[in-house]
């Protein structure tokens, strides 16, 4: 068990911070705040919680560019990337405040009376953020959560606990009651696990990894919690002939953040009669990939979190691997060059595992029924892209494809505004949209006779 957790800058490899490690003791004790916090937040007007959130948000666009660059120094990503990430979390606040004061129940009429719905907080959350995305996926949990009544116990990834910490600090500058939201960095074995088992702890929000996933929900059935799962994937990129190659070949399908994002189209199927012309199209593409300082406004791709992801994509790129390659600094810091594998089968590891890099497999395709046979042949359902100017076929792709998010001629996967979740192996539960709140209520029924006392 480590006393502290030290956090690498990604693109030099230097030491720039170290925070506690949180205990099994520090996670009871955040949750007995939060237990306390909770019951004085539910009671709260709702118009009250909403104008409280909105000023979180406000505290929050102020601190954009200091978020922005604590991320770039704790995650890698580019700083362009990292400012829409801050500015993600401020808009899912604002939208979930909004939320707050239209969280409605409804009216059902019911013979000799009415039956009237509620929804109320569950209580206190848990939230269990990932690296790849620190800030914006901890808010698809915390803000909704938040804004729905409860306390919020959030637990930063290992290596990206920095924002989170900062969030944390300015919720309380906006004024939201001491207890209410905190943050909590530790192991996931140690401060992950005492946070899903605690008793107190009514629902479980989680973005990580399919096995760890699948360990979360298994403790959460003891006590029959509630759970968020955002897990793995391995998302198609379909494109078919009648397409528009320059398009489609956009080698940032599957390099946006490195290639460490679930919902990267890992997995190109290319119609046969045009595989070639595609193949080449991608190759200048990602050989033009500039990688290097994600500081630099030119650049386009960074490093990966660590040198354990490094091994972890090395392992499915041998030297001798048919590949297209671009060109990545030789360090220090953790890069990795943005990869397409070109001579793999379907059923190969690379095609059917994620692999979380800057890595794509390269599949052709026959015809409509060989793609979508392909698209699924993956235990992941969670993304996908379509590419065609034929709209009856992006139609019925789209509805052939187990996958929760899918775009036709894009590569756009997530919008706080929509809803957001996999298929499959790749999750369970629905985060963002307009019913994000709703996940964190119980509705209650209550029936009121309408009949008069007897005569």
């Amino acid at each position: 068990m480590l006393e502290q957790l030290q956090v690498l800058n990604p693109a030099t490899e230097d030491v720039i911070a170290t925070v506690p490690a949180a205990t099994a003791g520090d996670v009871d004790a955040a949750v007995a705040r939060a237990v306390t916090a909770q019951a004085k937040w539910a009671a709260v007007a709702p118009a009250d919680r909403a104008r409280l959130l909105r000023r979180f948000a406000d505290v929050v666009d102020q601190h954009l560019e200091e978020l922005a660059q604590s991320e770039v120094r704790e995650a890698g990503h580019l700083i362009g990337n990292a400012r829409w990430e801050a500015g993600n979390v401020r808009d899912l606040l604002l939208y979930a405040a909004g939320g707050a004061e239209r969280l409605n129940g409804a009216q059902i009429p019911t013979p000799g009376g009415w039956n009237v719905t509620f929804h109320e907080p569950l209580g206190v959350v848990g939230v269990i953020a990932p690296w790849n995305f620190p800030m914006p996926i901890a808010a698809w949990g915390f803000a909704p959560a938040l804004a729905a009544g409860n306390a919020v116990v959030l637990k930063p990834a290992e290596t990206t606990p920095l924002t989170a910490l900062r969030l944390a600090e300015l919720a309380l500058e906006a004024g939201l009651p001491e207890g209410l939201f905190q943050v909590l960095p530790g192991e996931g074995p140690v401060a992950g696990n005492a946070l899903v088992e605690h008793p107190d702890v009514a629902k479980i929000v989680f973005t990580g990894s399919t096995g760890v996933g699948k360990q979360i929900m298994a403790k959460c059935a003891d006590r029959v919690k509630r759970v968020t799962l955002e897990l793995g994937g391995k998302s198609p990129n379909v494109v078919f002939a009648d397409a528009d190659l320059e398009a489609a070949a956009d080698p940032f399908a599957f390099l946006d953040n490195s290639g460490q994002d679930c919902c990267a189209r890992t997995r190109i199927l290319v119609q046969e009669s045009v595989y070639e012309e595609y193949t080449a199209l991608l190759a200048d593409a990602v050989r033009a990939v500039v990688v290097g300082d994600p500081l630099d406004e030119k650049t386009r791709m960074g490093p990966l979190i660590s040198r354990q992801q490094i091994d972890r994509v090395r392992d499915f790129v041998p030297d001798d691997a048919e590949a297209i390659r671009g060109s990545a600094p030789a360090g220090p810091g953790f890069w990795f060059p943005p990869t397409v594998l070109t001579g793999e089968r379907p059923d190969s590891r690379a095609a059917v595992e994620e692999i979380f890099g800057p890595v794509a497999v390269l599949l052709p395709f026959a015809d409509e029924q060989d793609a979508v046979r392909l698209a699924n042949a993956t235990p992941y359902g969670l993304s996908g892209s379509i590419w065609t100017r034929d709209v009856g076929r992006a139609l019925r792709v789209s509805s052939a494809v187990r996958a929760g998010n899918l775009s036709v001629n894009s590569h756009s996967s997530v919008r706080y505004w929509t809803p957001f979740g996999g298929y499959k192996q790749s999750g369970l539960g629905r985060e963002l949209g307009p019913d994000a709140l709703t996940a964190f209520t119980e509705t209650k029924n209550v029936f009121i006779s309408t009949e008069g006392p007897a005569q």
